[in-house]
This record gives structure tokens, sequence and C-alpha cells, in this order.
């Protein structure tokens, strides 16, 4: 006989475990499965490993400008990669233990390993047995992208889930991706000491940016000594008198490259592929991620799809706010919606970039009339006294509304600063709100209001 649940949430990441805890305190007997390691991406291989690393990174870079803050190290600054490693892995370990033990003491709340897979309507087998419940939410995120590139199984190529694993400093790491998982580790282990040359077939790197943050990352990238090789084309890969050779044909340079390894920062595919979602009557998008409403219901009666695997936003924060929205509307009778989000994220070089809203280019293709307003960050007395002013920030606002449309906050506490605009946005209120607020000095923060009262027309 089938055991039923009144609900199975398949998969552990950022929205798994709270919608489980959820679940179990309002009384529903509940099973959360999952194959891997609980805490999915963010927790083991992304935000928080990656994070720590590029930590890691900073001190190396920040010890060898010592002498210009009147810091005197002795000798050359040098970088322990097992040492390096090893303290990602307590960070991240410590972090899945974290969610482990959670997990496990949650009340009405059984954790089953294995994988499962839909035999039809809200029925699934894991490890030889066959469950049913009365609501199934899908949570199985995704996996990197491995495009099929000429010669690519000739070589040992690494993914970022891979790149967890690494305890040495490569020679010469090709990275091929200029988006926000290649260029943070290319920054990292240029500032770790290695050769790096990120590789990106697009005009420019991040392209869905505006164009000046785009050419402003890459000056901060290249001023760091990382290579950068763009309108890359046609990519394939052989053995080298390094480890790995890169053919490319490059609109600017078709010269080869050679590298002691390769990294693959192309993309993400959902891990969709071995569900049985069709047994299920559960639809997917071309690309394989499941089709959802903006309430996160799929296709199927009484089945959810949550986190990277909906399509509907690639990060810790939409996840979990993805959970934020399906408790609310099952057990609170709060109606909130996906619709309702406001696009936000992070790139996570030194100095960071913070995003909000719309791009000045969909502000552009909009139509509406907007005002504009920009500062470099040498503006700002905080990124002067800690010795660094790269960067600027943009922020765009509605001339007859007054709301703010967005922001690109490229520089020092980008990624903290931007969340000012960001509460403004939510709360719906004009950016007057906080052009006449009075903010700290010396702060990141502080250039915000002085951005807002220099607004001009966006032409």
């Amino acid at each position: 006989m089938p055991e039923h649940y009144d609900a199975i949430i398949i998969g552990a990441g950022q929205a798994g475990p709270p919608l489980a805890e959820r679940l179990g305190r309002a009384g529903y007997r509940t099973a959360i499965i999952e194959r891997h390691l609980l805490g999915g991406t963010c927790v083991n291989v992304g935000c928080i490993p990656t994070k720590t690393l590029v930590g890691s990174a900073r001190i190396a870079w920040a010890a060898r400008q010592a002498a210009e803050f009147g810091v005197v190290i002795d000798g050359p600054v040098g970088v322990d990669m097992k040492r390096v490693k090893a303290r990602k892995d307590e960070v991240a370990g410590g972090s899945n233990a974290g969610v482990t033990a959670w997990v496990d003491g949650m009340k009405n709340v059984t954790l089953i390993r294995g994988h499962a897979r839909f035999t039809g309507p809200r029925a699934l087998t894991v490890n030889d047995q066959t469950l049913t419940a009365d609501r199934v939410f899908i949570d199985v995120g995704a996996r990197a992208r491995v495009p099929d590139f000429p010669g690519i199984d000739s070589i040992d190529y690494l993914t970022n889930y891979s790149m967890m694993e690494v305890d040495f400093l490569p020679e010469h790491l090709l990275i091929v991706g200029g988006s926000n998982i290649g260029l943070e580790f290319a920054q990292m282990y240029r500032r770790f000491g290695a050769e790096v040359t990120v590789v990106e077939m697009q005009d420019r790197l991040i392209a869905r940016e505006d164009a000046d943050v785009s050419d402003a990352v890459r000056e901060i990238l290249e001023g760091e000594g990382v290579n950068i090789r763009l309108k890359a084309e046609c990519l394939a890969f052989e053995p080298g008198p390094k480890g790995v050779r890169m053919n490319i044909d490059c609109a600017i340079d078709s010269t080869p490259l050679d590298g002691s390894h390769v990294l693959l920062a192309v993309g993400r595919v959902p891990n969709t592929h071995d569900l049985g979602l069709d047994l299920a009557g559960i639809e997917t998008n071309e690309r394989g991620f499941i089709n959802v409403d903006d309430e996160l219901r799929t296709s199927a009666e009484g089945v959810w799809a949550l986190g990277e695997v909906n399509g509907q936003g690639a990060f810790t924060h939409t996840s979990y706010n993805d959970f934020e929205i399906v408790a609310a509307n099952l057990l609170d009778e709060d109606e909130r919606l996906v619709s309702d989000r406001i696009p936000c994220y992070g790139l996570f070089i030194d100095p960071p970039l913070g995003r909000v809203g719309m791009t000045e280019s969909q502000v552009r293709a909009s139509g509406r009339r907007a005002l504009i307003g920009t500062r470099p960050m040498s503006r700002v007395g905080r990124a002067r006294e800690f010795g660094d002013t790269r960067g600027f920030m943009k922020i765009l606002v509605d001339a007859d509304t007054e709301e703010i449309l967005g922001a690109s906050l490229l520089g020092l506490s980008g990624d903290e600063a931007v969340h000012a605009l960001l509460d403004v946005m939510y709360a719906g209120m004009p950016y007057t709100v906080i052009s006449r607020a009075v903010h700290i000095h010396p702060t990141v923060t502080e250039l915000i209001p002085t951005v807002l009262q220099g607004l001009t027309p966006l032409e």
C-alpha cells in the first residue's frame, strides 16, 4: 500500500525546509525528500562557499595593498590554497549541518533520503517505496550547464560544483562565460595568484546590464590583471601543452588559448529531466523549467514548484520568497504573488554591484518619461577613506509618478546600500522620501540623497 502524506516536498533547497517546518507546525503530515545535500546550491556549492572564497581572496588582495595604507608586511604575500579550501569547507559544512539538524528536529516532518520520481498525479516512488500526497511541492533546483562544445569530452573541465573541491592554484584558469559565476571566480582566482582569462561569446560582459555598468566591471577586472576575450565564437577544446587548448573564432582575436584548467560558467539547467513530470501532468517550457502561475502552482492540480526550477528567479532570496508566497496563500489566507516581487540581485565581485528594478535600457524601452542621476564612487568619503573609489551609482526615477524605477550601485558596499532604494520601492513611496533623508556620515548610503537631488531628464 502507498504511504500517504498531507504534503510531500521534493528537494531541500532554500524553499523546501522552511516550507516543511510551516506545514508541520500547521499539522500537516509532511515528507521532505532529498537525494544529496540539504540546503541546496546556496549552502553547499553556491552563495555560502563561494562568498567564503571571495572573502579569502579579498584578504590576499588587501595584503598586497598594505603599503598604501602604511602597513608593513615583511616578504611577499602567499596563499595556501589547502587552508583556503579548509576554511570554505568549515563555513559551508557548518551551514549544511545547521540545516540538517533543523530538518531532523521538525515536528510532523519526515526526511527521506533518495531520488523521487512521479508515477502519476501526486504519486511518487522513492527507494522502491510508493508515496502519495494531497499536495506536492517541487524544489529540486538546477545544475551547471555543459554545452556540447567540440572536444569538450576530451578534457577535464570544471564547473562551479567541482570548483568547490579545488585545493590548488591553477597556473592559468580559462573561464568560459562572462556573467556572475564566471566573473566572481575570475577575480577570486586572480587574487589568489593564478593567471585568468575570461572568454565571453557576447560583445561585453554581463550583457543583461547597461553598457556603462558592463564597461566599469570590465575595467575593474582588467585593472587587477584578468584577461578578457569578447565576441568569442566556435569554441573548441583539445588537450594542450599546459593541460588544455581552447580554439576560438573571435571577431577581435582568434589566437588559441593554452591554459591549465577550464571552468564552464555558461548558465544553469533545471533538474527536471528525471522526475517523470509528464506522468503527473506537469508542464515545462522549452528550457525545461516548470511552468507556474502567479502563486507558483503548476499545470497539475495540487502541485507547486518553488526555487530555481520554476524559472522565476535564480537566487537564494527569490527561492526563499517562493516559500513565503506559497505559505502565505496556503496557510495564512494572505494573498501574495510572484508579480509583486521587485527584481534585485548582486554581482559579488569586489567592489560589488547591487541591482534593483529596471536597467536604463529597460526604462528607455518602456517609453516613459524618466529622470536619471549618477555619481562616481570617488564622491563617497567612505570609499576614499578605504582606498577603493572604483565604480559609480546610477538611479532612475519616473518623471510623472516620482517612483524609483531602478538602480545600479557598483562600488564599495553597493550590494548593501542598494537596499535603501529597494525598501522605498516596496513601500510605494516617491524618491523624495529618501532624497530628503539625513543619512549618517561617513557611509556609502549617504551619497544616495545627493544622487537623487541631482536628477536630470533621461534624454
